[in-house]
């Protein structure tokens, strides 16, 4: 018995990967870290906004302006900015951090879409916006306990799925060139690795770990379009001369690996 179901997901570049899913504890402890920094969030920005309120509401009487709608309409814009606080720090978080909020990044879980790509604005705003539909009477928690997939209404509607943090895993099931470690030193200082997302690192990963098992012309033409796709990903002008796809591709595991170890 697995402690968490997985999923294999297609990528576009016709690749599996397969993943953990988060599973309803993680996600739970997740929800509660947020929901935690929201309330904090939400207290600031209420005495804030009560203190303004009553400081315009003393200006006004001090000019006998008559003011007997105002209260209602503070407290309807109070409400309403509430709302945009509320979705907008997932939408903000899950965008800025590649389907991770701060709760979700204490967790160890990511959101990604059901091709194996990060999340864009529109699937997390999908997400923030039923949540509220999610948390009503539990609905969310009750469809990812009794789901294969683990989704709430959210991630139905938005086309994502929750899942593990990839761990660090060990080299020795790669095979890694001498040629390959020597670039990889000196990889951060040339290339921006940054613009490498997690589902793009996953992907060369894959390819390493599998290329044995593959047929020779097959290989060759995958190694080729990935170190190409790479290659311009990082803004690499050209390969090292010298060296191989899968030497490139080697080193740029390395690289990524070392420089953001949580993969």
């Amino acid at each position: 018995m697995r402690l968490f179901n997985r999923i294999k997901l297609l990528t576009p570049e016709s690749v599996e990967l397969e993943f953990s899913l988060a599973g309803i504890g993680s996600r739970a402890l997740a929800l509660s870290l947020d929901y935690t920094f929201l309330l904090l969030c939400l207290l600031l920005f209420w005495i804030i906004w009560g203190i303004i309120s009553n400081q315009l509401l003393n200006y006004l009487e001090s000019t006998e302006t008559n003011y007997a709608s105002l209260p209602i309409w503070l407290g309807a814009i109070a409400f309403l900015a509430s709302f945009f606080i509320f979705a907008g720090y997932f939408v903000f978080f899950e965008v800025l951090w590649q389907g991770q909020t701060p709760g979700k990044r204490m967790a160890k879980i990511r959101v990604i879409r059901d091709n194996g790509r990060p999340i864009k604005m529109a699937q997390a705003t999908l997400r923030a916006l039923l949540r509220p539909l999610d948390d009503f009477f539990f609905v969310g928690a009750f469809l990812i306990f009794f789901g294969r997939r683990e989704k709430r209404i959210g991630d139905w509607v938005a086309g994502t799925v929750v899942i593990q943090e990839n761990r660090a895993q060990s080299n020795s099931g790669i095979r890694v060139s001498q040629e390959a470690r020597q670039l990889a030193e000196s990889l951060p200082q040339v290339v921006d690795l940054t613009q490498l997302l997690p589902d793009d690192f996953a992907v060369i990963r894959e390819y390493l770990q599998r290329r044995d098992f593959m047929e020779t012309q097959a290989r060759s033409e995958l190694s080729l379009k990935l170190a190409r796709q790479t290659r311009a990903i990082v803004q690499l002008a050209e390969i090292p001369a010298g060296l191989t796809s899968d030497q490139f591709l080697e080193a740029i595991y390395l690289a990524y690996q070392e420089q953001f170890p949580a993969y």
